[in-house]
C-alpha cells in the first residue's frame, strides 16, 4: 500500500504530533572554545585549526562570552526563562568528525528554558561546539574539513506541539528572521548554517486525544524550507499506511520502528538510516575542563541590559509597518524578510515624521524600481532617497524623471570628481526636473495646438469628447520627455481649448 492519508479534514483518523530540533551557527569572530577564526566562507580546507578544536590531549577549552550572549537575547526574545546555573557536558560518541570522540553540548543546565516563537512552545535552546564537516566523493573516499569544528551552535528544541508540516515550515521561517534581526547568525540553510530535523510520530485520534503518541522517527539535516515540509509530509503519510495496513489486519503490515531516518531529494522520501539513539547512549557527564557558571554573577548577562541592547523585533516591526504604514501584507513581508532591506527603508522615511503620503511613496519606489538594485549592493544613500522622495511628493520631479533620476544614482552619479552630488542637481544637470512654470510650459502647447496631427483631437474635445484631452497631455509629456507638469499641461490646455 503506498503511503496516503485516510484522514478527512472534518475529521482526520490518524494526527501526528511533530516537535523539532533546530540547530544555528553563531556569527562571533572565533570559535566556541579557541581562538580560532569563525569563518563560514572560508574555501580553504583546515585553514582556522589549532590543537584545541582538534582535540589535542592537555588542550583546555575557554568559553566564547559572545555565543553565549547571542543564546540568551534568543532567550529573551521567545520569553524563555534564562538560567542562573549552567554548565557544559560532553557528548560522548565515536564519528571522524568529532575529533575528540565527544562533543562539548548543555544536557541537564540549558541556558533557556521554554518560550515560545510564532505559536509554538520551546522546550529549552542551549549552546554547543559544531562538528567538522565530512563529504563523500565518487571514488568511495571520505575527506573531513576541520574548519568548522568547535563553531559556536545554537540548538532550540520545540515541545512536541506541531500538527503539520506548514506549522514546522512557519517556525523555522520565523527562528531564522530572528536570527538575523538579533545579529545572532545569517542561518542560511543551503550553506548548512541552519539545520533542521523534525521528530515524527502518528497516532490514531482517539490515543492523542488520550495524551498517546506513536512511535517517533527522526528526520535529520534538512537543507531547506521546502525539504522540511516536504519531508514531514511524506514521513506523515507513511506512518499513516502502516497503521492502516495494521487496522485493516494485513499480515504483512509493517511496523514504525524508532529511527533516524534521511531525505532522498531525488526519491522525494526518507530512508532509514539508524536506530535512534537515547539520551543514556551518549553518556553525559560535565565536562570537568570548563568551569560551572553563575549566570546572575555576570554583568553583561543581566536580563535588563539584554533586554535594554534588543533590537526591535520581527513581529513588532510587521505589526508596526501595518498598523502605521498601512503596507499590505505582501508589502510588509518584503521588508520584513529581509532585515538589510527594512534597516534601510527606516533610514530613508526617518525624517518623513509623520508624512503619510511620502512613507507611501518611498514604500512603492523602494519595492518597485530599487530592490532589484538593493539587492546586488548598489546602495544609493539613504538621505539621497529622501530627497528624492520629497522632490517627487513637492511636484519638483515627474514619476519618468524620478525613476531616471534613480537610475542615474544607482550608478553612482551622486559623486562627481570625489564631491557628493545633490539629488537635485543631478535632476536638473540631466534636464529631469519637472517643468512647472507657464512661461515654459506655453510654447510647447501652442506647438501641440498647432500642428496638424492633432487637429481631430482638438476638434473631438471641444465637441465634448473628453478623453481626448488626455491625448493632448500625453503629446505634450512626450515633447518634454516627460518633465512637464502633468496637472500644470492640463490645466493650461483647458485654457487654451476654450473657444
Amino acid at each position: 500500500m503506498k503511503p496516503q492519508e485516510k484522514a478527512t479534514k472534518e475529521q482526520p483518523k490518524y494526527i501526528p504530533t511533530i516537535g523539532l530540533e533546530i540547530h544555528a551557527e553563531l556569527k562571533t569572530a572565533s570559535k566556541m572554545f579557541c581562538s580560532c577564526r569563525n569563518n563560514p566562507d572560508e574555501e580553504k580546507p583546515n585553514a582556522n585549526i589549532c590543537p584545541i578544536c582538534m582535540g589535542h590531549p592537555g588542550t583546555l577549552p575557554v568559553l566564547n562570552k559572545k555565543a553565549i550572549e547571542h543564546v540568551l537575547k534568543m532567550g529573551v526574545a521567545v520569553s524563555g526563562t534564562l538560567a542562573d546555573f549552567t554548565e557544559w557536558d560532553r557528548k560522548n560518541y565515536f564519528y571522524p568528525d568529532i575529533p575528540k570522540g565527544y562533543q562539548i553540548s548543555q544536557y541537564k543546565f540549558p541556558l533557556v528554558s521554554g518560550g515560545e516563537l510564532a505559536g509554538v512552545a520551546i522546550e529549552r535552546i542551549h549552546l554547543e561546539e559544531d562538528t567538522a564537516q565530512s563529504t563523500h566523493d565518487q571514488h568511495e573516499k571520505s575527506l573531513v574539513n576541520f574548519n568548522r569544528a568547535g563553531v559556536p551552535l545554537m540548538e532550540l528544541v520545540t515541545k512536541p506541539v506541531i500538527h503539520d508540516a506548514e506549522t514546522a515550515v512557519r517556525f523555522a521561517k520565523e527562528l531564522q528572521l530572528l536570527l538575523r534581526y538579533l545579529g545572532a547568525g545569517e542561518a542560511n540553510m543551503e550553506k548548512g548554517e541552519m539545520r533542521v530535523e523534525a521528530n515524527i510520530s502518528v497516532a490514531s485520534a482517539e490515543a492523542t486525544a488520550a495524551g498517546k503518541f506513536g512511535t517517533k522517527t527522526e528526520v535529520k539535516n534538512l537543507n531547506s524550507f521546502r525539504t522540511v515540509e516536504r519531508a514531514i509530509a511524506y514521513e506523515i503519510a507513511r506512518q499513516s499506511a502502516i497503521l492502516e495496513d495494521a487496522a485493516d489486519g494485513h499480515a504483512s503490515a509493517e511496523k514504525i520502528v524508532q529511527e533516524t531516518r534521511g531525505w532522498d531529494e531525488g526519491k522525494q522520501k526518507t530512508f532509514s538510516q539508524r536506530s535512534k539513539e537515547s539520551s543514556h547512549d551518549y553518556r553525559y557527564f560535565p565536562d570537568p575542563d570548563i568551569p560551572k557558571m553563575k549566570i546572575s554573577e555576570i554583568p553583561e548577562f543581566a536580563e535588563t541590559k539584554l533586554r535594554k541592547d534588543m533590537p526591535e523585533l520581527p513581529w513588532t516591526k510587521r505589526d508596526r509597518y501595518k498598523k502605521d504604514y498601512g503596507m499590505t501584507d505582501k508589502e510588509v513581508a518584503v521588508f520584513i524578510d529581509n532585515p538589510s532591506l527594512t534597516s534601510y527603508f527606516d533610514a530613508v522615511i526617518s525624517p518623513f515624521k509623520g508624512e503619510a503620503k511620502k512613507i507611501k511613496l518611498a514604500t512603492n519606489y523602494i519595492l518597485s524600481d530599487y530592490l532589484p538594485a538593493f539587492d546586488q549592493n548598489n546602495a544609493v544613500p539613504p538621505a539621497s532617497f529622501s530627497e528624492l522622495i520629497s522632490m517627487i511628493a513637492a511636484g519638483e520631479i515627474s514619476s519618468r524623471g524620478a525613476k531616471d533620476t534613480l537610475a542615474l544614482l544607482i550608478k553612482g552619479a551622486s559623486m562627481e570628481d570625489g564631491v557628493k552630488q545633490s539629488v537635485r542637481s543631478i535632476a536638473e544637470k540631466n534636464g529631469l526636473l519637472q517643468k512647472s512654470d507657464a512661461a515654459d510650459i506655453s510654447p510647447i502647447i501652442e506647438k501641440i495646438l498647432a500642428d496638424q496631427a492633432n487637429a481631430k483631437a482638438i476638434a473631438e474635445y471641444r465637441a465634448g469628447k473628453v478623453a481626448s484631452l488626455q491625448f493632448l497631455i500625453g503629446q505634450a509629456m512626450k515633447a518634454t520627455k516627460g518633465a512637464a507638469n502633468p496637472e500644470v499641461l492640463k490645466k493650461m490646455l483647458m485654457e487654451k481649448l476654450v473657444i
